[in-house]
């Protein structure tokens, strides 16, 4: 029956490529976990609508790309002025000129003899990405896009920088006009993201930081969004989000004195960890949980004093944890 299977697996429905001054893609469920190859296109649109194993992305220039969530790596290689919103677990290029990119990426994206690089926050919705994600293995809350290692770099030039940050994802990439991918109901709007927006390695606005983290449980994830919603919402900024399992001693180190109050909670799975930042954030995060998550354990800086500590304390160890 497997065999069979491999047999119906034509590679052209899994490849696009020579195209010229056209929109393709592929609907949600159509590339279902393979592989996929794009190479020598010109002026196209592009759209993965799906969850793909790996992706390659070679000699395309001009290009707008959105790609769904990639259990593996992208792989750009001697691409110039394309752009793309890509999610993924691990993110290359190599021999790259101009590419602007809103990226999800769970480890450190890296960059090879590339230049003109440009990275902002993946940004984008429809009804069917967050199951994507899951079926990619991929967190919604694992996103280093900032984060770029350059491979190459040149003494006293930068080959990559960051977005400008109200640069708006349509404006890069606009969504489909083909009929066939019409269909797609899609969301560019920041607020319905089903990536949380983090500032990343941009300037903090602040130097109070604040470290909210919520355990594993049926409603994490919503949980985790409330708190992110409520906490933009009165003027905060969320710098990182983080979900990573922890063990006995890590809560020890990272929630400190009251520790023995958590370290019951890590054993159901995984914990999901954010950083607000803004001048009162502590107050303003104990002041939400309380209000809005009463009888949920969450753990959350105690003051302006230990927060920043807080943060160091967990991102170092998660950062270990995820080998990066």
């Amino acid at each position: 029956y497997f065999f069979s299977f491999l047999l119906q697996i034509d590679p052209k429905d899994y490849t696009f490529s020579g195209l010229k001054d056209e929109t393709v893609g592929r609907l949600p469920g159509k590339v279902a976990g393979q592989q996929f190859v794009i190479q020598d296109c010109e002026n196209c649109s592009i759209y993965i609508f799906d969850h793909s194993a790996t992706i390659t992305i070679d000699d395309c220039v001009n290009c707008q790309i959105f790609l769904g969530p990639i259990k593996g790596s992208v792989f750009f290689r001697d691409c110039k002025d394309c752009k793309c919103i890509v999610a993924c677990q691990q993110f290359r290029t190599r021999d790259c000129r101009k590419l602007e990119v809103f990226l999800c990426c769970a480890t450190q994206p890296i960059i090879e003899s590339s230049t003109g690089m440009k990275f902002g926050c993946f940004q984008y919705y429809y009804p069917e990405l967050a199951l994507q994600f899951k079926d990619a293995g991929l967190s919604i809350f694992n996103n280093t896009w900032s984060n770029i290692h350059d491979f190459t770099p040149v003494s006293g030039e930068n080959n990559w920088g960051l977005l400008p940050e109200n640069a708006l994802v349509q404006d890069y990439v606009p969504l489909p006009t083909s009929e066939e991918l019409k269909a797609v109901r899609i969301s560019t709007d920041a607020m319905r993201s089903i990536i949380p927006i983090t500032r990343g390695r941009r300037q903090k606005s602040s130097d109070e930081s604040c470290l909210a983290v919520f355990f594993a449980g049926d409603y994490t994830t919503a949980n985790a969004r409330k708190l992110i919603d409520e906490m933009t919402g009165k003027g905060f900024q969320l710098v990182q989000t983080k979900e990573v399992s922890m063990k006995a001693e890590d809560a020890q180190r990272v929630f400190q004195q009251c520790a023995s109050e958590f370290i019951p909670l890590l054993e159901k799975g995984p914990v999901v960890a954010l950083e607000f930042n803004g001048d009162g954030a502590v107050e303003g995060c104990q002041s939400t949980v309380n209000d809005v998550f009463n009888g949920t354990k969450v753990f959350v800086s105690e003051s302006k004093a230990s927060a920043s500590q807080d943060v160091d304390n967990f991102y170092n160890f998660a950062d270990m944890q995820m080998g990066m």
